[in-house]
């Protein structure tokens, strides 16, 4: 994983628009502002406490812009994944514990129902204005609960289907109370998702609530919205919505503020640094190092990896991190000027197959739902063939689940029914039925009719396709007909949602963080493709959808458990008993394992771990604190 952060002595070292941060404290320009009279002194904008970062290799030198890359309006989280997710805890670097963030610290009762977080005294939103526990009771009494902004709080924030309650103990104390246990608070909280709590400051984001602004109705107007819910989003945004980084204007506690927005023709995004950002390295000097971030909307992804390759980019891991990338990255490194790393994907399975519980095809459903024939598929599927041809042999034959050295690993779920068996395959759909074949060697059903199965894929992932037309092939020798559904991608979550097919082939989660991720082994989440259907059943308590099997029912009752468990010890054993289920069921088939992830970093940018998870609650390489970066020269 990632080494430990560490100081090692630096020389002094100067280069155009790069200075020693020993020498400064704070970046030249904010201190030429100070000289000028336009920003207060650095110690009135750093908190009394400020958080502290190690850098990773050496202090570092201010100055500098990293260039990036993003695709069109609807991949926001790439500016997040650099920026980062200020929650008032936050991932250690090396993703093992949770440590604090934006509260100084924490304590928890005995039976985790109650959390008091202590914020950093001082501490300012960039426009100067003070964070308080004002800002969060805003979030949470004012928004949270409001069914005009949102129908119901986030999950990540309710127990027994009851909200938290927030108490605010004075401007730096505030608990929350849930009304059962919930260990895994902190780990929302860490999450990209779990922000918001602190994302919206009181004296911005309240002018667009009727609460605390009588004349909304003319901002509404002013600003073509049909409810005060949509304006506050446009100006404050939210949490996974494009419009976060839409206004320059809205205050944040993030190292980098919006000057050029995100969203309509824009061409490119830039922030630049907050100037009252709350870190420090070792030495005192305020982070971050680096001046500006440059994001250029570049629509083809073949466009990214070309900047990549020509050195046009500093930094890029999203959208150019397909292992079949890894050769062309490798050749042009030194004349792009970069380094390639390969990061451990926190997936589990590269292509995983979603065989559909609940397709619309008869026939085909009582054959999906009899584990003997997901078994044979299995069986009939040459994963080394996979491997060397897409992946370029840079994975291996794998199910499901969390990874080997994981303390969740289950060696059932993760490797049974790997091995090609041409012969054991036949001999099972023999057994169901499955006999007779027309002229094609298709198998028949008894009541007629080919055995065929129709699968989803997105056309721009290429690798899905490249696999589907493999299994083609594979499970022709067996009999059965795979029909390639390419679609693009609006349609294929259109299909999705409106249980339009019999597979699906999608990345699996679940390899190095089974707690946030359960896509596989349950009906989790609109990503749990084994059966739509049943996970609307779950989240509308039985009124919509179609009642799951027992065993899936089951798991959900655990997960129930697993969410208000009254230890970690508890927690972990009730997600153990989930997996085992998942494994003795085996609704998921997978193919290989997910392969190191490929990226790009600058020669002339220190700090960056040579090694990091790839993985969506360290919103990578976010979790590795970018604002510790610097250029040398």
């Amino acid at each position: 994983m990632i080494r430990r952060l560490s100081v090692r002595c630096v020389g002094t070292l100067f280069a155009i628009g790069l200075v020693s941060a020993a020498s400064a404290g704070e970046a030249p320009a904010l201190a030429a502002q100070v000289k000028e009279g336009k920003l207060p002194p650095l110690v009135k904008r750093l908190p009394e406490k400020p958080e502290v970062i190690t850098p990773l290799h050496s202090v570092g030198q201010y100055g500098g812009t990293l260039r990036n890359a993003l695709r069109g309006n609807g991949d926001h989280n790439a500016i997040l994944r650099v920026v980062g997710n200020q929650g008032l805890v936050r991932w250690n670097v090396e993703m093992t514990k949770i440590v604090p963030n934006i509260a100084e610290r924490w304590t928890t009762n005995a039976d985790s129902s109650e959390y008091t977080f202590y914020l950093r005294k001082g501490m300012r939103w960039s426009d100067g204005t003070p964070f308080t526990a004002d800002d969060i009771l805003f979030y949470t009494q004012d928004l949270m609960v409001n069914k005009e902004f949102i129908t119901a709080p986030p999950s990540q924030f309710r127990v027994n289907d009851k909200p938290m309650q927030v108490e605010k103990i004075d401007d730096y104390t505030v608990r929350f109370r849930f009304a059962g246990p919930f260990v895994p608070f902190l780990e929302n909280l860490a999450h990209p998702t779990g922000q918001q709590p602190v994302f919206y400051a009181k004296h911005y984001c309240s002018q667009f609530h009727p609460k605390y602004n009588p004349k909304i109705d003319e901002l509404l107007k002013a600003n073509n919205q049909r409810d005060w819910g949509a304006l506050m989003r446009q100006k404050c945004g939210d949490i996974e919505v494009p419009t976060r980084w839409g206004n320059t204007a809205r205050p944040t506690l993030d190292p980098w503020v919006i000057v050029e927005p995100y969203g309509g023709s824009a061409s490119r995004v830039v922030l630049k640094r907050n100037p009252y950002f709350w870190q420090t390295d070792t030495k005192g000097n305020q982070l971050p190092y680096i001046d500006e971030l440059r994001l250029q909307v570049i629509s083809e992804v073949e466009t990214i990896v070309l900047a990549a390759i020509n050195g046009q980019l500093d930094l890029q891991f999203r959208h150019i991190g397909v292992i079949q990338n890894l050769p062309v990255l490798n050749e042009n490194a030194a004349k792009g000027g970069y380094k390639v790393l390969q990061m451990e994907d926190a997936s589990s399975n590269a292509a995983g197959l979603f065989l559909n519980q609940s397709t619309k095809n008869e026939k085909l459903r009582a054959m999906v739902r009899n584990k003997d024939f997901r078994v044979a598929l299995s069986l009939a599927t040459d994963r080394k063939e996979i491997n060397e041809t897409v992946f370029l042999g840079q994975s291996y034959p794998w199910q499901i689940g969390p990874k080997k050295g994981n303390r969740f690993y289950n060696a059932q779920l993760a490797t049974q029914h790997t091995k090609l068996d041409v012969a054991a395959a036949n001999a099972l759909l023999d057994k169901l039925g499955l006999s007779k074949r027309d002229a094609d060697g298709i198998r028949l059903y008894p009541q007629g009719g080919r055995v065929s199965i129709g699968a989803i894929v997105q056309v721009a992932s290429t690798s899905y396709v490249d696999v589907l037309e493999l299994l083609r092939k594979q499970w022709a020798r067996v009999g059965v007909d795979l029909v390639i559904q390419g679609v693009e991608r609006s349609l294929f979550y259109d299909r999705s949602n409106t249980n339009d097919y019999d597979m699906a082939i999608f990345v699996v989660g679940g390899g190095l963080d089974p707690q946030f991720d359960k896509t596989g082994v349950m009906v989790w989440s609109m990503e749990s493709r084994q059966s739509l259907q049943w996970f609307k059943w779950a989240e509308s308590g039985g009124k919509q959808g179609e009642e799951p099997s027992p065993s899936m029912k089951r798991r959900l009752q655990l997960n129930d458990q697993w969410k208000v468990a009254k230890s970690p010890a508890e927690a972990d054993e009730l997600l153990k008993q989930i997996l085992q289920l998942a494994a003795d069921e085996f609704e998921v088939i997978g193919t290989v394992a997910t392969p190191k992830v490929p990226g790009i970093v600058s020669k002339r940018l220190v700090n960056v771990f040579d090694s990091m998870p790839w993985a969506w609650p360290y919103a990578t390489p976010a979790g590795s604190l970018p604002q510790q970066y610097y250029f040398r020269r």
